[in-house]
């Protein structure tokens, strides 16, 4: 009879020229992904060792995602369960090949999620149509609502909300609107744009979007995934990339002020293409010294 495999799955962040990208494998079809090892004291130490030996790339900060026991995982004619964990580093030069780990802009998976210059072209022309059909399609009146409640709540609400990422995945793979969701149930017809990945591993992506997009909320992870010295200008076009949507300059500037969480490196950077700017560092003591006080990020919105 078969039995339950334990695999653990790596979302690695890092962020690059302004964008967010991961860590793949199999020409940026899969997250890293490997069996568990008993002769790991931790989950934990196992992941890092494995990430290392797979991909080359040392991990820096670390935490568990989420675990993904669902019937249909099966493999082999096992069920697999997936402990997922989401990584923080800065990106690293990959070997060259096809099918040698590679960094991979997490927007090619989910082009609708990037509201830095707008709303995306596709939500309208192509999302929204292929959603309030499907809505149409359900078989009967109460079903219809819930699914219009479901679109407006994910797509169609005002403003933006930027955590929603696996809720909205899910939503385009219950209407089959993706390719996953074609694959597994031989349905026809062209897929909305986002490259597709191996089993559910786009699924475990969004987990760790979402995840992050929450996270820079409250705690201040966003710094691992900066040099040990950046303008204020660098600091929030990484959290601009990272929550998709652009931030108010002022009230960014305001806020990380009010948090005391970095300090003046006395030195001054000529790469910003305009006037010298100051380079700040990052206060780990802080973090050490009191809890940081959570805030929405100061979102520009449209007027």
């Amino acid at each position: 009879m078969p039995g339950i495999a334990i695999e653990l799955t790596a979302v690695v962040v890092a962020v690059t020229a302004e964008e967010p990208r991961i860590l793949t494998l199999r020409s940026g079809k899969a997250l890293p992904s490997g069996s568990f090892e008993s002769g790991h004291r931790t989950l934990q130490m196992g992941l890092r060792a494995w990430v290392e030996k797979q991909t080359h790339h040392p991990l820096g900060y670390v935490e568990q995602l989420y675990t993904f026991a669902d019937r249909d995982r099966v493999h082999d004619g096992g069920r697999i369960v997936s402990i997922s964990y989401l990584g923080l580093t800065r990106e690293a030069e990959a070997p060259a090949g096809g099918t040698a780990p590679g960094w991979r802009g997490w927007y090619r998976y989910f082009p609708w999620e990037d509201w830095r210059d707008g709303p995306p072209k596709l939500v309208a022309r192509l999302i929204l149509p292929g959603l309030r059909d499907w809505a149409r399609r359900a078989p009967d009146a109460v079903a219809r609502k819930a699914r219009g409640q479901r679109i407006d709540l994910t797509f169609g609400a005002a403003p933006w909300n930027e955590e929603l990422v696996l809720q909205r995945y899910e939503l385009l793979f219950e209407a089959a609107l993706v390719p996953e969701a074609r694959r597994r149930r031989s349905t026809g017809g062209e897929a909305i744009p986002g490259e597709a990945m191996v089993h559910d591993h786009r699924r475990i992506l969004a987990t760790g979007i979402a995840r992050l997009r929450a996270k820079i909320k409250y705690r201040p992870v966003v710094f691992e995934l900066m040099p040990p010295a950046f303008t204020l200008l660098q600091l929030q076009r990484t959290v601009e990339a990272l929550a998709g949507q652009q931030l108010h300059k002022q009230n960014f500037r305001r806020l990380i002020d009010t948090q005391g969480l970095v300090e003046e490196t006395g030195q001054i950077s000529t790469e910003t293409g305009g006037r010298p700017a100051k380079l700040y560092r990052f206060r780990r003591e802080v973090v050490a010294e009191r809890a940081v006080a959570g805030s929405k990020l100061p979102i520009a919105r449209p007027i």
